[in-house]
């Protein structure tokens, strides 16, 4: 006979809690993906010589790379 291995309730919640969390979180990244627009090179070239980001002063912008870091925030 195998050898068994039991969760208790709490331990079970936690794994399937984290579990759904990760693949929410895959399928947010893929929804947003599809959500972009394609931009071919050409395309691409035009947008950076129109707007070159030296046009434009860093404190006319919000930095808000942590607010996508932050595990807390997800609960």
């Amino acid at each position: 006979m195998e050898p068994t291995t039991s969760l208790d309730a709490q331990a079970l919640k936690a794994l399937i809690k984290e579990s759904v969390r990760e693949v929410m979180r895959e399928e947010w990244f893929k929804f947003f993906q599809m959500l972009m627009p394609y931009v071919d090179d050409d395309e691409q070239s035009d947008i950076e010589a129109s707007f070159s980001p030296e046009d434009y002063n860093d404190e006319d912008f919000v930095d808000v790379t942590d607010w996508f870091g932050d595990e807390s925030q997800t609960q």
